[in-house]
C-alpha cells in the first residue's frame, strides 16, 4: 500500500514538475512577443508623432499665409 501511495506521489510532484517547466517555456514566448510588440508600437508611435508634425506644420503654415 505503501509502494502505491508513493507511486502516485511521485507521479503527481512530476506532473507538476511538467507543467512548471511548460509554463516557463510559454512565459520566455510571451516575454518575447510582448518585446517585439512594443517595439513595434514605438515605431507606430513615432510614425503617427512624425505625421502629427507635418499636419502641424502645415496648419501653421496655413494660419500664416491668411494672416
Amino acid at each position: 500500500m505503501n509502494g502505491e501511495i508513493f507511486a502516485q506521489l511521485e507521479q503527481k510532484i512530476q506532473n507538476a514538475v511538467d507543467s512548471i517547466e511548460m509554463l516557463k517555456m510559454e512565459n520566455e514566448e510571451l516575454k518575447a512577443e510582448n518585446a517585439q510588440l512594443r517595439q513595434e508600437r514605438d515605431e507606430w508611435e513615432r510614425r503617427l508623432g512624425g505625421l502629427l508634425d507635418k499636419l502641424r506644420a502645415l496648419d501653421e503654415t496655413q494660419s500664416d499665409a491668411s494672416a
